[in-house]
């Protein structure tokens, strides 16, 4: 690339800082955010509902193992793919701001083939759930039941890495509309499709499991005629070809560290999770973690949500050769995430004597939860500018990053820390919580001081413009 055409593409619809920039931008990644609330929260109620409707059938089996599979299911395949899908918030978004409107097909194509051939292991594993979960002394008619209800799903597991692919192409395009009538449409009729396989055809705890598979594929059939059909989609339409085979290396590129950088997050919680059932009095301090879990869980997806748009809006002005615009959004989102800390954490601090009994009517329970609300509330101030961190990761293409500091946060300092406190110190549930809280505001520090003191977002629009460029150029010599 000569001087002459960076030049060009820096200049390119670069918009100077200033206070109406910054409310343009605030109006952007808000009026964005919002959506993507509704979407993933509609998408978690899925599995929320089917769990209520095993619930009602009144066999504490039968929930229990739904219960225990639906955590299984998720660290060993939800959790896998939705960290690769990551990885197209990158390449779309930045393709896509480049007006590459082609390659934003062929790389979403390639996704879908990729997290399909990844599910396939998923749903052999999926098939000796019972045993596994037998490995860690859980009892055998819980755990058959469980691999039963994970068996029954992996139909979902398909659905899902369609879907996912499905809304990143969406997201990257800022095209908010068809997944918020579908999700919230398939939610509706989730209902009653869950009601009539539990209860009126008898299939029970399976039945629950083959509704949110309907339900997936029902949202990802939905958009992907919308995909067909919409004039909005024509530029950038999903076609097969040997093009998207040959993007399937360059996806996996960022896709494995994507996947690596949400699943170590989420591991650790599971694995503290699975070990505060060696505490004292388990029954009391695994209750509490869970509430505590539950807690930060709902939170999750409004910081989860501005994260997404920030990926979006980095990646399209990065794309678009606009550094000085993406270092706004970054400025944004970071400002978006502190506020929602705030008023998230005096909501909880206020309510800290009663949010226990939203869960038990257990007095130890409630008094203990209140005892760990200012813990939860430094929590949930680091997963609020978290979310907006791990986006900002993703829009730049910084998530091979983005995994060591994960890495290095979780397993080497916050889940050790979190044992000598809980075990060693004898803090129990909030000694894992503690351990867990230093490595969040470890990663919060690290990754703050990558993307906002130490990338410079000019060198990071030369550098992707390059790799567009040698990357079609590479593609346009195989195929002829």
């Amino acid at each position: 690339m000569n001087k002459e055409e960076a030049a060009t593409l820096l200049r390119k619809s670069e918009v100077a800082p200033s206070e109406d920039a910054f409310w343009t931008e605030f109006k952007r990644v808000g009026s964005m955010a919002a959506p993507m609330v509704v979407v993933n929260m509609s998408l978690f109620l899925l599995e929320v509902v089917s769990l209520m409707m095993v619930g009602h059938l009144g066999i504490l089996v039968s929930f229990s193992g739904v219960a225990i599979a639906t955590s299984f299911s998720e660290a060993t395949g939800f959790c896998v793919l939705l960290g690769m899908v990551g990885a197209l918030e990158t390449l779309c978004g930045q393709t896509y701001g480049a007006e590459e409107f082609g390659e934003m097909g062929n790389y979403t194509c390639c996704a879908m083939l990729t997290l399909l051939l990844v599910s396939l292991p998923i749903s052999l594993l999926w098939m000796f759930t019972d045993k596994i979960l037998l490995l860690f002394g859980q009892d055998p008619e819980i755990s058959h039941a469980a691999r039963e209800y994970c068996i029954s799903l992996i139909p979902a597991l398909y659905g899902f890495a369609v879907l996912q692919c499905q809304i990143r192409y969406f997201q990257t395009q800022s095209m908010t509309s068809p997944m918020v009538f579908s999700s919230v449409a398939v939610l509706c009729l989730h209902v009653p499709i869950c009601w009539v396989l539990v209860f009126k055809l008898g299939l029970g705890h399976v039945g629950a499991a083959y509704a949110i598979a309907i339900s997936y594929w029902l949202i990802a059939i939905g958009l992907g005629i919308y995909m067909k059909y919409s004039p909005a989609c024509e530029k950038t339409k999903i076609v097969f070809s040997v093009k998207a085979l040959l993007s399937i290396p360059e996806f996996c590129k960022f896709a494995i560290p994507s996947g690596l950088m949400f699943c170590f997050e989420t591991w650790s919680f599971d694995l503290l999770t699975l070990l505060a059932g060696l505490l004292p009095n388990p029954q009391l301090q695994t209750s509490v973690l869970l509430i505590c879990l539950n807690t930060t869980a709902l939170h999750f997806f409004i910081p989860y949500a501005v994260g997404a748009c920030a990926s979006t809006r980095i990646s399209n002005e990065l794309g678009a050769g606009n550094p000085k615009a993406a270092k706004g959004t970054v400025r944004v989102v970071l400002i978006l995430g502190i506020v929602d800390a705030v008023v998230v954490s005096t909501l909880l601090l206020c309510c800290r004597h009663i949010l226990g009994y939203a869960y038990s009517n257990n007095k130890e329970v409630v008094d203990y939860v209140a005892e760990m609300i200012p813990i939860i509330c430094a929590s949930v101030s680091a997963d609020s500018i978290l979310g907006a961190l791990a986006g900002i990761a993703r829009g730049g293409g910084f998530q091979q990053i983005g995994a060591y500091v994960n890495l290095g946060a979780y397993y080497l300092v916050g889940v050790p820390l979190a044992l000598l406190l809980g075990f060693v110190l004898h803090f129990n549930a909030r000694g894992f919580w503690m351990g867990s809280l230093t490595g969040s505001i470890l990663q919060v520090i690290i990754l703050a001081l990558v993307v906002t003191v130490l990338t410079d977002w000019q060198k990071e629009v030369c550098f992707q413009f390059q790799v567009i460029v040698n990357w079609n150029y590479e593609h346009l010599m195989i195929l002829t």
